[in-house]
């Protein structure tokens, strides 16, 4: 076993070590975020991803008549459909406060530090009301309704961050 003395050399020198590879770690890090951040290109509006799932959104909307569909289909679960319209509102009404009110008038980038409940509330909001339209709106499309409303879900995002 190791005497006194000898710990306390052994442990100064592993103390030395550390502090020095600390020391390295943090400069070199430095550099390399400089660098990095020299080199970070922002990403362009128009990718082929945006205009893959605005183009199959507008396709699935065409080929499947969805507005008259929605306006007209008797087949439409009407309870299930206007408690997706209520939590959509919820969500969207959220979304909107936190983007226009929050970000634009009040300054705040970082909202969900000054609010932490709005994320949660917005993401169970929005996911209540996929499974209400899916529900309503399973007589009329099938097995076809979560593909058709994801697909539109993901055409108007891409939409919306042309727009921003």
């Amino acid at each position: 076993m190791l005497n006194e003395s000898e710990l306390a050399t052994l442990r100064n020198r592993f103390k030395k070590d550390a502090e020095f590879l600390m020391q390295t770690s943090t400069s070199g890090d430095e550099g390399e975020k400089s660098q990095k951040e020299k080199d970070a290109k922002p990403l362009p509006r128009f990718n082929r991803h945006s205009v893959f799932w605005i183009v199959a959104s507008v396709g699935v909307t065409y080929y499947v008549d969805f507005l008259r569909n929605i306006m007209e289909n008797e087949d439409i679960k009407s309870w299930w459909f206007n408690v997706g319209l209520i939590l959509l509102v919820i969500c969207l009404s959220l979304a909107m406060f936190c983007i226009v009110y929050l970000e634009w008038f009040k300054g705040i980038e970082h909202y969900d530090h000054e609010y932490p409940a709005i994320p949660p509330i917005t993401t169970a909001a929005f996911i209540a009301a996929s499974c209400s339209f899916n529900m309503a709106l399973w007589p009329v499309w099938s097995f076809f309704t979560p593909l058709i409303l994801f697909t539109q879900f993901m055409g108007v995002v891409m939409f919306i961050s042309l727009l921003g």
